[in-house]
């Protein structure tokens, strides 16, 4: 009597003892960090990526986030060696890869697609890479067995890829880049073909291969929850610059300017200019922000030059809503020399309720400027808030919670 072998999650959390040093020295290379330096890449007159310098650690799950055209997918194919870099430098571990093909670089790519062979079994599938580097035929079923059942599908070895779900598909071509050995995998948008369900419980399995092999992870995605779940570090990408370098905690409580804070979600931003500017405790400022049309606004920062262009952005779950007099217009903002906390007040009307499950999205329009805000709540707690679209209400945030965006 034969069992079907659990999924890649149950198998490596029920089975730790299975997924030893030993195995893993087996199955999987040393992990590598990946350095660029002032990376430049152009097509002819078009600059895809310029300048660039990053580092990304060795054993870190790594994303590459941003809009389509980017650059991200250009910055992974030049890592892996798939795109010839036009000026710069790029090392895996302490040595360069510039001038290097991409089977010299101890690297695997894992495609959007998967690109499995239709015609050929999944074990010839995850095989195919070591025949092609002439491993002897004995080390290669004993590889390629390891890895089959590492990732709970042995029991496929004999299918065609049109006989796997997709979330099967995705775990063989992930064994195929694994069963290599590479110091970093990398990992073009490989979620975005599966479901909504499915995309979540693949992440789940990504994340928890890449912890028990301690492999290098570098991953391509547009998904920004998807960055969020999976990553040490979050690199946000935008026409071929990097934006921001961070830890998914720190991009999310702490953009680093306005396209950021646009990209993560639906932070409310407001512009204006510098006019004045305090050293608060943390090493940042208290910086007051006249915004047209609003008046002052308090956040917390690193200033620019007062008279300096620049903007503040607050998250739609960190601001309150209470219902404000129909009389009342106009806006309205705690001074900086008031004992209490700093609180930033606007007038504004609610436009729209959707509810999209646990949260609950309310739009706002400011009455002074026209300019539209968002506020989150837990579904439960606007049930018995008593607000009603189109009243008219009173929007404030802590000048703590509001982060300073320079320009």
């Amino acid at each position: 009597m034969t069992t079907t072998p659990p999924s890649a999650v149950t198998y490596l959390e029920t089975h730790p003892e299975e997924v030893s040093a030993e195995t893993k020295a087996k199955t999987a290379g040393e992990a590598a960090g990946v350095s660029l330096r002032s990376v430049t890449k152009k097509y002819g007159n078009f600059t895809a990526i310029e300048n660039i310098t990053l580092d990304i650690p060795a054993g870190a799950y790594c994303c590459l986030l941003g809009p389509s055209g980017c650059g991200k997918t250009t910055a992974l194919r030049m890592i892996a060696g798939h795109e010839d870099v036009t000026s710069g430098e790029v090392y895996i571990g302490d040595r360069t890869v510039t001038q290097l093909s991409p089977v010299k670089r101890n690297t695997a790519m894992m495609f959007q697609n998967y690109a499995l062979f239709p015609h050929k079994t999944i074990w010839q599938n995850v095989e195919f890479g070591l025949k092609m580097k002439g491993v002897d035929k004995a080390e290669r079923r004993q590889r390629v067995d390891e890895i089959l059942e590492l990732v709970g599908l042995s029991h496929t070895a004999q299918r065609k890829p049109s006989q796997l779900s997709g979330g099967q598909q995705q775990r063989i071509a992930l064994a195929r880049a694994l069963v290599n050995r590479p110091q970093v995998l990398m990992l073009d948008e490989p979620l975005s073909a599966l479901d909504e369900n499915l995309r979540v419980k693949m992440r789940s399995e990504l994340r928890k291969i890449q912890q028990q092999f301690g492999l290098t992870f570098i991953q391509v995605t547009h998904h920004v929850e998807e960055a969020f779940s999976l990553s040490d570090q979050i690199v946000v990408m935008d026409h071929g610059h990097i934006e921001q370098v961070a830890s998914p905690a720190e991009l999310f409580t702490t953009p680093a300017s306005q396209f950021v804070a646009k990209f993560i979600g639906d932070n409310n931003i407001f512009t204006g200019k510098v006019v004045n500017a305090v050293p608060d405790e943390g090493g940042k400022d208290l910086v007051e922000l006249d915004v047209e049309g609003v008046g002052a606004l308090f956040s917390k920062g690193v200033a620019t030059p007062l008279g300096a262009d620049a903007a503040c952005s607050v998250r739609p779950d960190l601001v309150s809503l209470t219902p404000a007099s129909e009389g009342r217009r106009g806006t309205a903002a705690a001074s900086n020399t008031s004992p209490a906390p700093i609180t930033n007040r606007v007038t504004a009307r609610i436009t729209g309720v959707e509810l999209t499950g646990y949260v609950t999205r309310i739009s706002l329009m400011l009455e002074t400027t026209g300019a539209s805000l968002l506020y989150k709540a837990r579904t439960t707690d606007w049930a018995v808030a008593g607000l009603q679209e189109g009243q008219l209400v009173t929007v404030s945030w802590s000048a703590s919670d509001c982060v300073f965006l320079p320009y």
